[in-house]
């Protein structure tokens, strides 16, 4: 993949809007596989339903690319996702370290996008309810230092 298409899309991803969603089509095959740990679907119109209902549900979503590693048609991107919630702590800038492993197609349009981030640490850990005992259960799975 040339590294003009490979900025593009890193471009792309750090300046995402709720309007510019809808230019998925310029980086994506039709038939591309979107999956993380929450989605696994196929096309652009189920991909873009995923990005829509982000900034339905967050305020001030933005990925900022830190690395990327490019091997022939496969690309490695390491990205941090800041947002806020709406409804809790919506002062609060969230973050989310993670990465996009991502394949295009003879085209060079994406393929399969395939996100890899730990939805337990990342996300679940900051919620109020849910993130107490996750973070018990963690703490009690350490092992414990000889006395």
């Amino acid at each position: 993949m040339t590294p003009q298409r490979v900025d593009a899309l890193v471009h792309y991803f750090e300046t995402l809007t709720r309007q510019s969603v809808a230019e998925l089509a310029n980086y994506y095959a039709a038939d591309c596989r979107f999956r993380d740990p929450f989605n696994d679907v196929q096309g652009i119109p189920a991909m873009t339903a995923i990005f829509q209902h982000m900034f339905d549900r967050l305020d001030a979503p933005r990925f900022l690319v830190r690395e990327r590693v490019a091997d022939g048609a496969r690309v490695l991107l390491t990205w941090d996702f800041e947002f806020r919630f709406r409804s809790w702590r919506p002062q609060v800038t969230q973050n989310i370290h993670g990465a996009s492993l991502i394949t295009f197609n003879a085209a060079g349009l994406v393929a399969v996008h395939r996100d890899y981030w730990d939805a337990a640490e990342e996300l679940y850990e900051k919620l109020p309810l849910v993130g107490a005992v996750l973070r018990l259960l963690k703490q009690q799975g350490r092992p414990k230092a000889p006395l």
